[in-house]
């Protein structure tokens, strides 16, 4: 059984919760990071205080997207590419993801965190960037159903949960068809509900 070390109001937590459901992995998950700490045992696996980590028998892994390549290659192949050139593809949309996570940081922290509002200008410059970098990926969503390729596929979950977080937010929003679309389509696949799908506190 795989063992996943994080908070699930952790976005990178939430993406390896998710894919341990949607693959079908049976898996635990305890509780770490935030308002939890972090206990000596869950440093000696990741001395970096940061979250998730996963064991899984021998292997001990940290990083969220490697965690979600490893768990794909390991277990559901058909979650990834076999293909060189469309996994690529997929790889530059995980990647992407923490770009974007930079973008919405301001918006994510001050309406969440510090009860801050629309008109306050960090979150209005965070929701501003946001907006522009989701017209990007708009813009790729017009071109295909998925950022996986031809199916639903590890590429999509980084970016799958923070676009959770982006129609969550208090924030004005652009109308962004393509991207609304692949999200209710999100909302479809296994495990995205009780994992993505929960408070942002």
């Amino acid at each position: 059984m795989i063992t996943i070390w994080g908070r699930l109001n952790s976005h990178n937590v939430k993406k390896v919760a998710w894919a341990a459901i949607a693959m079908g992995l049976p898996h635990r998950r305890i509780d770490m990071g935030g308002a939890f700490g972090f206990t000596p045992e869950y440093l000696a696996l990741n001395p970096n205080r940061m979250i998730p980590a996963i064991e899984d028998g021998p292997v001990v892994l940290w990083e969220s997207n490697a965690i979600l390549r490893y768990l794909a290659d390991a277990y559901a192949p058909d979650f990834r590419s076999a293909e060189p050139a469309d996994r690529a593809q997929g790889d530059k949309w995980m990647d992407w993801q923490f770009h974007f996570a930079d973008a919405q940081r301001d918006a994510f922290l001050g309406c969440v965190r510090q009860g801050k509002d629309a008109d306050d200008p960090a979150v209005s410059a965070s929701a501003e960037a946001s907006n522009s970098m989701m017209a990007v990926l708009d813009a790729e969503l017009a071109k295909r159903e998925w950022l996986s390729g031809q199916r639903f596929g590890i590429a999509d979950m980084p970016m799958g949960v923070y676009a959770h977080t982006f129609y969550s937010l208090p924030i004005p929003r652009a109308n962004l068809p393509h991207l609304a679309a692949w999200y209710a389509r999100l909302q479809q696949q296994p495990g995205y509900a009780e994992t993505v799908m929960i408070p942002l506190t």
